[in-house]
């Protein structure tokens, strides 16, 4: 058996695999290792990436929910500020028709104290006439003469 050429052959074949499997397989396992280091580079980076994703989608959903409690703080705001208005509208609109109702019925005191001194005014200027009348057919003229005359002197007393 060591005597053919094939045992030799084999043995040379099994020598040259060996001389160049040993280079060949430092340069497979370099090239796997320096493959699965970027892999892991690879995954590494997404790893990193997904974790920043997933801090920009907590930041992101934090902002949101302040927004959205900010925005129901201002409707809240907007209306407590839309009573306070209404109530002093309210209470405006109250005021000024207290106002107008008491300018109303001092307008109508004054008119009823008007319509009353009318009244007195026709009144006197019925009452004198009447007495004119009554005095100039019952009295002389004379008589009636000398009561004005009296009556002219005692106004400044009556006038005091």
């Amino acid at each position: 058996m060591l005597s053919t050429a094939e045992f030799w052959v084999a043995v040379g074949f099994v020598i040259l695999v060996a001389g160049i499997a040993r280079p060949a397989w430092r340069g497979i396992t370099t090239a796997l290792d320096a493959r699965g280091e970027r892999i892991k580079q690879t995954l590494d980076e997404a790893r990193t990436l997904h974790e920043e994703a997933q801090h920009l989608l907590a930041e992101y959903q934090r902002k949101q929910r302040d927004a959205a409690r900010e925005a129901e703080q201002m409707i809240e705001q907007a209306r407590i500020e839309a009573e306070r208005i209404r109530a002093e509208a309210t209470e405006a609109l109250e005021r000024t028709l207290e106002r107008r109702q008491a300018l109303a019925r001092e307008k109508i005191a004054q008119a009823e104290a008007d319509a009353l001194r009318e009244v007195r005014n026709a009144a006197i200027d019925v009452a004198i006439a009447a007495s004119a009348r009554i005095i100039g057919e019952r009295l002389g003229e004379d008589r009636a003469s000398a009561l004005v005359d009296e009556a002219v002197r005692d106004l400044p007393k009556h006038l005091n």
